[in-house]
């Protein structure tokens, strides 16, 4: 065989080159987008109706004794049996009557491919470690504006996320104490903040033009920002920076005539029924109660804001960012809406271990990252978890102090889209 011409070996590694590009790209991609699920079934076995609950529990402060990751490893496997009677679930009626609802499983061994995750180090840290890096969305314009206006304040002092117009996912231990309902949840509303219009009886109301709320509520998630960490730049907007004020003074106003020029004020809405999981409940879940701190409220009155879907993640520390955001209500600024986001730093099967700076209040606020959509080029935020607040964790016998949120599961996701939509058959894929 004679000499290969240099232009035929160019060619050749040329064409290599391209197809290791092409993978990488793909599999780049790959990091970056949704998983697919199969979602197991969940159905109701039986609905009882149960005693007046006497409404009498103090609001929680920091909770103890939480299972650590270490020590969830040390537990055996739930078995099928066990998950239907952590997953069956009170449900609490604007009229102080309640229920109890069991359910049966369907199709698990197909949907269940959950991952175990390695034990973490343990930390000594607080609620706000060391610089706060939370930051107060000042502006209106953007506080009222997607994702942030899906952040909703619950009466009894916590957060939530709205997960369709008329439910909002928040923490169990903000309506129950894991022994009784809180004294305010028989009068439980839910507040979103809404501008104020000083033509009320035109462009706003139900016969008026009302075109710019509308077009808020069709936004999309592909926004300008190619990467996924493109909250930043809403923040820095939302504080009222320079990103807030390219569009010139000429659009601001025209967007402020119909403004009242104070704050956003909460509308608020009675919470018709709330749903909480029975794992929760004291003596029903062996070490295991934190992970089951999420409850879904049922509103009397749909909302018109846009709200966020629900995902589920096998891993967020493999993400190539690793990060999570929320937003929601801390105590220590009154009526101001808080965002953050932050790595986490370890998880386990049910919980998210972050450093994420949070005060009481932000309890409850819907987890969210930003990944491509399967088979699309556009951004979408998904709910992946809910803020349940700071606790100590059993580490081995010893206590140590952690921001946790909860992680939505296949199971979980099933069990919340059956108290949304009636049917967790609509949710087999995410």
């Amino acid at each position: 065989m004679g000499p290969v011409p240099v232009c035929v070996l160019l060619s050749a590694a040329l064409c290599v080159l391209s197809v290791v590009r092409s993978v990488s790209a793909e599999d780049e991609d790959e990091d970056y987008t949704w998983p697919q699920w199969r979602m197991p079934l969940l159905r109701e076995k039986r609905t009882v109706r149960l005693t007046n609950p006497a409404f009498s529990a103090p609001a929680q402060a920091e909770r103890h004794g939480t299972c650590g990751i270490e020590c969830q490893q040390g537990l055996p496997d739930p078995s099928v049996s066990e998950l239907e009677r952590l997953l069956s679930y009170e449900t609490v009626y604007e009229n102080g009557t309640r229920t109890l609802t069991t359910i049966a499983l369907q199709g698990l061994n197909e949907a269940e491919a959950w991952p175990r995750n390695a034990p973490g180090r343990t930390r000594q840290k607080r609620e706000v470690y060391g610089v706060d890096t939370r930051f107060t969305i000042a502006d209106k314009q953007y506080s009222t504006k997607y994702p942030f206006s899906t952040s909703v304040k619950v009466s009894t002092g916590c957060s939530g996320v709205l997960v369709s117009p008329k439910h909002v996912l928040t923490a169990a231990h903000c309506v129950h104490d894991g022994r009784d309902y809180l004294s305010g949840t028989q009068k439980l509303r839910v507040g979103v903040l809404k501008l104020r219009s000083r033509r009320r009886g035109k462009g706003r109301g139900r016969g008026g033009k009302g075109r710019k709320k509308k077009g808020q509520e069709e936004d999309t998630d592909n926004d300008n920002d190619n990467d996924i960490e493109g909250d930043r730049g809403e923040a820095e907007e939302g504080k009222g920076g320079k990103g807030g004020r390219r569009k010139g003074r000429k659009g601001r106003n025209r967007s402020r005539r119909s403004a009242d020029s104070g704050p956003p004020s909460f509308r608020w809405t009675t919470v018709k029924q709330t749903h909480v999981p029975k794992g929760w409940f004291k003596g029903e879940s062996q070490n295991v109660s934190s992970d089951y701190d999420y409850a879904i409220l049922e509103l009397k009155r749909s909302q018109k804001t846009r709200f966020m879907d629900l995902g589920i993640i096998p891993s967020v520390k493999k993400l190539p960012a690793g990060r999570i955001h929320f937003s929601g209500f801390d105590d220590d600024r009154p009526d101001q809406l808080v965002y953050r986001f932050c790595s986490v730093s370890e998880e386990s099967n049910d919980l998210l271990y972050q450093y994420c700076d949070a005060k009481p209040g932000s309890s409850g606020s819907g987890i969210y990252i930003r990944l491509k959509e399967a088979g699309k080029k556009r951004w979408k935020r998904k709910i992946i978890g809910v803020f349940s607040g700071h606790q100590w964790v059993d580490v081995n016998g010893v206590q140590q102090d952690y921001n946790v949120a909860v992680r939505i599961t296949p199971l979980k996701f099933a069990q919340i889209c059956h108290w949304v939509h009636g049917d967790s058959g609509i949710c087999k894929a995410t």
